[in-house]
C-alpha cells in the first residue's frame, strides 16, 4: 500500500505536468511559431546570433527538444549549415533552463487560479489569439498543479530507508549520469525529469549532492529525441544530432570533474543559490548549459569534425528546400522581379522533370534507394509552388512592361501545371513502392507497356520543359505535343483493355490492376499537364 500511495499520486502528477507543458507549448508555438522560425533563419549567420536565437526561441517554446528537432529539419531541407546548427543547438541548452527555473520558483497557491483562467479564455473567447493566450495561461497552471502533486506524493519517500539507500547510489557520477540518461530518454523530456528532480528536492527528498549528476545525466538523455528525428535525414542532419550529443556528454564530463575536485563547486552553488536544493538544481542547469557552451563555441569545427568521424560518408546532392533565384532587396525593379521569378519557375520545372524521370526508375528497375529522394524533391515543388505563387502576386501589381504582365500572368498556370507532375510522379513511387513490398510480379506483356507509356511521357516532358525554358513560343514543338497528347490518351485507353482481357484468365494479372491501371492514368495525365503548360505559353512571339 505504502508504494501505491505514492506511485499513483506521482503518475497522476508527472501526467498533468507533461500535458501543461505540452499545452503551454503549444500555445506559445501557435502566437509565435512561424516568427521563431523567421528569427532561427535571419540570425544564424554569426555564431554568437545563433546562440541567441538558440536560446530565446528555446526559452519561448519551453522545449530544447522542439528547437533541435527544428534545427535537424532545417540541416535536412539544406536551409542551415552544420555550423550554423551546432550554434543554435548550444543555445537551446541554454534556453531550456528557463523552464527548470521557472518550475523551482513555482508559486503553489496561483496554479489553480491560473489553471481555471486558461480553461474560460479557451471556451469563452472567440478570436484564436485569445484562445492560444488562454492555452498558455491554462498550461502553466495545470504544470504547476501537477508539480505540486509529485512533490506531496513523494514527501512519504524521505523517510523510507530503501528509496533513500537507492538515492544515495546516484552521488557515484556513473549511477546517477546514468539514471538521469535512461530517465530522461524513457521520458523523451528533459524538462520532465527536471521536475521530478526538484519535485524530489521540493520534498527534501534529495538534495544537491546527490542530483546534480542525474542532472547531467538529463542532459544527455534529452538528444535522444533529436537522434530519433535524424535516422531517416541525410547525413549532415545526422551529425547536427550527433553534435546536440557530443556537447552534452562533454558538458557532462567537465562538470562531472568539477564537482569531484576539492575547490568546493557544491558549497559555491549553496553560497550564490541559497538554501532551497530545488533553486540549486535549477541554478545548476544554467551554470552547466551556458559555461559548457562558452567552452566549446570557439570549438565548433572540432565538434563537427568528431560527428563526421561517426557519422561516415557524403549525401547526395539535393534540391534545397529555398528560394535560389529571387532575392525581396532586388525586387525594386520590376522587370528584374519578374526575371527573378520566371528564373525560379525554371528551376521547378527541371526539378519537376528531374522527379518524373527518378518515379519512372523506382517503378521499372525497382530503385527503392531513390525514394527517399523523389519524396525529398517533391516537397521542394510544393514549398516552390507556394512561394513563387506569393512573389507572383508581388509582380502582379508592380508597373510592368505589357509584355512581362503576359509572361507573369502565364506562370500562375505554368506552376499549377508543374505541381500537379510532381503530385504524380508522387503517385507512381507510391504504386512502384506497393507492388515491390507484397511481391506482385508484372506479366512480360504488363511490364512492355508500361515501359512503352513512361518512355513516352518522358520525351513529351522533356520537350515541353524544353519549350518552356526556351523562351520562345515554338509553335511545331506545341503541336507535336497536343497530337502527342491525343495519342497518348487512345493508348493508354488500349493498354488497360489489354489488361482487362488477360485479367480474365490470369490471377496474376488481376493483382497487379490497380497498380497497372492506376500507373498508366498517372503518366497520362503528366502528359496532360505538359499540354497545359503549353497551352500557358500560347501567345505568338513569347520570348524571354
Amino acid at each position: 500500500m505504502f508504494w501505491i500511495e505514492i506511485i499513483l499520486p506521482l503518475i497522476g502528477g508527472l501526467a498533468l505536468f507533461l500535458y501543461g507543458m505540452t499545452m503551454m507549448s503549444d500555445g506559445l508555438k501557435r502566437t509565435a511559431g512561424n516568427r521563431l522560425r523567421r528569427l532561427l533563419e535571419a540570425l544564424t549567420k554569426n555564431r554568437f546570433f545563433a546562440v541567441v536565437a538558440g536560446t530565446l526561441v528555446t526559452a519561448a517554446i519551453q522545449s530544447s527538444t522542439a528547437t533541435t528537432v527544428m534545427v535537424v529539419g532545417f540541416v535536412n531541407a539544406g536551409l542551415m549549415r552544420l555550423s550554423q546548427a551546432a550554434a543554435v543547438i548550444m543555445g537551446a541548452n541554454i534556453g531550456s533552463t528557463f523552464t527548470g527555473m521557472m518550475i523551482a520558483f513555482r508559486i503553489s497557491l496561483i496554479a489553480p487560479i491560473a489553471a481555471f483562467a486558461g480553461i474560460i479564455m479557451i471556451l469563452a473567447a472567440k478570436k484564436k489569439k485569445i484562445k492560444n493566450i488562454g492555452t498558455i495561461i491554462a498550461g502553466i497552471g495545470i504544470l504547476f498543479v501537477g508539480m505540486n502533486m509529485m512533490s506531496e506524493a513523494m514527501q512519504p519517500l524521505g523517510t523510507n530507508e530503501q528509496f533513500m539507500g537507492l538515492i544515495r547510489q546516484a552521488q557515484i557520477p556513473f549511477i546517477g549520469l546514468l539514471a538521469g540518461t535512461l530517465l530522461t530518454a524513457i521520458l523523451q523530456s528533459s524538462a520532465a525529469m527536471m521536475g521530478i528532480l526538484i519535485a524530489l528536492a521540493g520534498a527534501l527528498v534529495i538534495d544537491l549532492q546527490t542530483g546534480i549528476f542525474i542532472l547531467f545525466g538529463a542532459n544527455i538523455g534529452t538528444c535522444v529525441t533529436a537522434i530519433i528525428a535524424a535516422l531517416g535525414a541525410t547525413k549532415t542532419a545526422k551529425r547536427a544530432a550527433i553534435v546536440h550529443l557530443l556537447f552534452n556528454v562533454i558538458g557532462a564530463m567537465i562538470f562531472s570533474v568539477i564537482v569531484l575536485l576539492p575547490f568546493g563547486f557544491i558549497s559555491m552553488i549553496e553560497r550564490i543559490f541559497g538554501s532551497k536544493a530545488s533553486i540549486q538544481l535549477a541554478g545548476t542547469h544554467i551554470i552547466f548549459s551556458t559555461v559548457t557552451a562558452l567552452i566549446l563555441l570557439p570549438f565548433i569545427k572540432q565538434l563537427i569534425w568528431l560527428a563526421t568521424l561517426i557519422i561516415r560518408g557524403e549525401d547526395k546532392p539535393r534540391e534545397e528546400l529555398r528560394l535560389l533565384h529571387i532575392e525581396p532587396q532586388a525586387f525594386g525593379t520590376p522587370s528584374n522581379a519578374a526575371f527573378q521569378v520566371r528564373k525560379e519557375v525554371e528551376r521547378m520545372a527541371q526539378i519537376a522533370l528531374k522527379n518524373y524521370n527518378l518515379s519512372t526508375k523506382v517503378f521499372l528497375e525497382k530503385r527503392t534507394d531513390l525514394i527517399e529522394e523523389v519524396m525529398a524533391n517533391e516537397e521542394v515543388i510544393d514549398f516552390l509552388d507556394n512561394e513563387i505563387t506569393r512573389y507572383l502576386v508581388l509582380v502582379s501589381v508592380m508597373d510592368l512592361e505589357d509584355s512581362d504582365r503576359e509572361r507573369i500572368n502565364s506562370l500562375y498556370q505554368v506552376i499549377n501545371h508543374l505541381e500537379r507532375i510532381g503530385d504524380h510522379a508522387e503517385n507512381i513511387v507510391e504504386f512502384a513502392s506497393a507492388y515491390i513490398s507484397k511481391g506482385r510480379v508484372f506479366s512480360d506483356e504488363a511490364m512492355n507497356e508500361i515501359i512503352a507509356i513512361e518512355n513516352k511521357a518522358q520525351k513529351i516532358l522533356s520537350l515541353a520543359i524544353s519549350v518552356f525554358i526556351s523562351g520562345i513560343y515554338d509553335e511545331e514543338a506545341v503541336d507535336t505535343i497536343h497530337n502527342l497528347e491525343r495519342n497518348m490518351y487512345s493508348e493508354v485507353q488500349q493498354y488497360k483493355a489489354n489488361h482487362f482481357e488477360r485479367s480474365k484468365t490470369s490471377v496474376g494479372e488481376r493483382n497487379i490492376g490497380l497498380i497497372f491501371n492506376n500507373t498508366l492514368e498517372n503518366s497520362r495525365r503528366v502528359v496532360h499537364h505538359c499540354g497545359g503548360l503549353v497551352r500557358s505559353l500560347g501567345y505568338q512571339n513569347y520570348q524571354k
